[in-house]
């Protein structure tokens, strides 16, 4: 059982490093064993309070763009008013590439969340993944397409040129996520700077693709968690679900900021995911 103390400490932990893109899920593993805590990490309450945590996120996300959220949605409505998905404007045709690229993850994990539970968290996993998510982050900045030059000022307006299939690409690289260790902001970030965005534009999107499919994992889990009428662990998972979203207001604050200069790239990131997972798979075997 998460004592209030851990519950805070995993909380600020998931806040920071969701939204950074070296891995919350891995980190929720790996840090634990580092700091000697006897917990069960394929514990159903566990991977709640997870969820929870996550959850929050989610909500910061949503707030931190509430009016983007608006207008997108709004974009869509006229879609289906209008029954044209083809010829829209930037917010209609961004809503309809949010859905192309939430729907790989969407399915995946839906169908093999509880075979992650049961066997990714534990053993080596965490350690490798993360350690592959650095040389995911170097791969991208090797492989990336120059981003076009800015002929609108607007982001979404840039990012909604992205083809469909360009759009899918993206969600695709956010399967990755679902593996302890993997970046969900890393590996969208990732992919959509392969399609050829700029790490600006990269960073939204990734920030706009990574809201639902949270909320929607949320959705899922937070009902069982209250049903469960455990008032001790509801207690733990709100007190890490409150640091996490102040944690995840501060990061997503700085990050938007970080790469609005064109200087700034994934590398320091990557070389923190490659030495902290190398050095934590190195203790773990020793």
């Amino acid at each position: 059982m998460l004592t209030y103390l851990q519950g805070v400490i995993l909380g600020i932990l998931q806040g920071v490093t969701e939204l950074f893109p070296i891995s919350s899920l891995g980190h929720s593993a790996i840090v634990p064993r580092l700091l000697g805590w006897d917990i069960d990490q394929k514990s159903p309450f566990f991977l709640m309070f997870l969820v929870a945590t996550h959850f929050a996120t989610a909500i910061v996300l949503a707030l931190f763009f509430l009016k983007d959220w608006i207008r997108i949605l709004k974009g869509f409505f006229r879609t289906i008013v209008d029954r044209d998905v083809l010829k829209v404007n930037a917010d209609g045709r961004l809503a309809w590439l949010l859905i192309v690229g939430t729907i790989p993850a969407g399915l995946v994990g839906f169908v093999f969340r509880h075979f992650i539970g049961d066997h990714l968290l534990s053993g080596i996993f965490p350690e490798v993944f993360l350690t592959l998510n650095g040389f995911l982050l170097f791969g991208a900045e090797l492989l990336r397409r120059k981003a076009p030059a800015k002929s609108e000022s607007d982001s979404d307006a840039r990012i909604s040129r992205m083809t469909w299939w360009q759009g899918f690409k993206v969600g695709l690289m956010q399967v990755l996520a679902l593996m302890p260790g993997f970046s969900r902001t890393g590996s969208t970030i990732a992919g959509s700077l392969v399609v050829g965005l700029s790490h600006e534009d990269s960073v939204r999107f990734s920030f706009l693709l990574s809201t639902p499919i949270i909320a929607a994992a949320g959705a899922l889990e937070i009902p069982k968690l209250i049903a469960s009428g455990n008032a001790s662990m509801i207690g733990v998972s709100v007190a890490g679900g409150l640091s996490a979203a102040v944690f995840s207001y501060l990061s997503v604050k700085f990050l938007t900021g970080y790469f609005k200069s064109e200087t700034r790239t994934l590398a320091p990131f990557a070389i923190y995911c490659i030495a902290a997972g190398a050095a934590s798979l190195i203790y773990y075997l020793r």
